[in-house]
């Protein structure tokens, strides 16, 4: 990361850790890839607000999902119980 090495601990798997280690990794490759010239500390917090933006996109779209599932749910239950009466 960033020419450093890292030791985590962690109670995930072995590939779980990878997994979260590569997306670091690409994402600080992509954001020094954007900023010529910058320092680490820019290029890390340019890395954690692509990471931030990315996970509050798909938090609002799992919440959305979630919205819509549940306005399915109370119809489908509306229409049972109208079938029951």
């Amino acid at each position: 990361m960033l020419g450093r090495e890292l030791q985590v601990k962690s109670s995930a798997s072995s590939e779980h850790v990878a997994q979260v280690e590569a997306l670091v990794n690409e994402k600080l490759a992509e954001a020094s890839a954007a900023t010529t010239g910058a320092d680490t500390q820019i290029v890390s917090i340019l890395a954690m607000l692509n990471i931030a933006e990315a996970y509050l996109a798909l938090k609002e779209e799992r919440e959305e999902e979630r919205r819509t599932n549940r306005e399915r749910l109370t119809g489908l239950i509306e229409r049972l119980e109208g079938q029951k009466n």
